[in-house]
């Protein structure tokens, strides 16, 4: 999340409650938003690392709030994150390594964590089915490129696991 904060902050500064607003109007429902806990405590950390500055700012019928903006460092860090290319397809795969054990050991069934891992990624692929329907604004654009992602890797998981049963059985 912290990349995310400093990618938000060098559109601008902005105090916490704020940055939470971004995020959750850009991604919708789609995705797991951080609590406002969450992101103070990532702020204090992104502050100590020198990667951004905080300025209290008075309001006459309020209390002080924080404003947080970039600094060199952080502009930066945001750069380098945008010029490297994300992680590749996941290798470590907690349900492959369990069914990779199960086999190791014979400690469970491989076609039982199959079927209930299907199920499980079926459910997944109706809840996004559900959001999907409910962000349909122009606004939403983001968000239901990032269910339309989603549902296709949950898509490639659930051939993937046809996959293994062929093999398995």
């Amino acid at each position: 999340m912290r990349l995310h904060l400093l990618a938000l902050l060098a559109g601008g500064p902005a105090h916490g409650y704020e940055l939470k607003q971004a995020l959750e109007k850009l991604l919708g429902a789609a995705y797991p938003q951080p609590n406002i806990g969450q992101i103070y405590v990532t702020l204090g950390r992104l502050e100590q690392a020198g990667l951004i500055e905080g300025k209290h700012v008075s309001q006459p019928d309020r209390p002080d709030k924080k404003i947080y903006e970039i600094t060199v460092a952080g502009r930066e860090a945001v750069d380098l994150w945008y010029e490297n290319p994300s992680e590749a397809p996941r290798v470590r795969d907690d349900f492959f390594m369990k069914l990779a054990l199960a086999h190791l050991t014979g400690t469970a069934d491989q076609i039982a964590l199959i079927h209930r891992q299907r199920r499980h990624y079926l459910t997944l692929m109706r809840a996004l089915s559900r959001l999907e329907r409910a962000e349909q604004g122009p606004e939403q654009r983001i968000a239901r490129l990032l269910i339309e992602g989603a549902s296709l890797h949950l898509q490639a998981d659930l051939d993937w696991l046809e996959r293994c049963q062929e093999e398995l059985e």
